[in-house]
């Protein structure tokens, strides 16, 4: 089972995203609203994967997805914008995956977890 905590600024978004990820067999561990809520709570729910919002109001996504993964917590960016907006960041984020809120699933999660676990070590 996998073990998500989801970090939006929208209270809305977090309430709507929770309810499909849990109906599609992800445990919803945590819901935070900012990146020092995430953080916290991260290493509290021993969460397997984080899904972050690029855009948090007056904070970073793709500061909180390194600040994850020097925790051991792989990030999955997620924002209304398409990739293509923001190709360049994403690219060089160590998040293992982008989704576009529409396009938000649990088969999608599983998958781009399952691709970043079968990836070669980075040398």
């Amino acid at each position: 089972m996998v073990r998500c905590l989801i970090v939006d600024d929208s209270p809305a978004f977090l309430a709507a995203a929770a309810r499909l990820l849990r109906h599609q067999g992800i445990t919803v561990v945590c819901l935070a609203t900012t990146c020092a809520e995430a953080l916290r709570e991260a290493q509290v729910v021993q969460a397997d994967v984080a899904l972050v919002d690029i855009d948090l109001g007056g904070e970073s996504g793709l500061e909180l997805a390194e600040r994850l993964h020097r925790r051991s917590v792989p990030a999955i960016l997620i924002s209304t914008h398409s990739e293509q907006d923001y190709r360049d960041l994403i690219s060089t984020s160590p998040a293992i995956g982008f989704l576009p809120k529409a396009c938000l699933s649990g088969p999608a999660v599983r998958q781009l977890l399952d691709a970043a676990a079968t990836e070669p070590p980075e040398r």
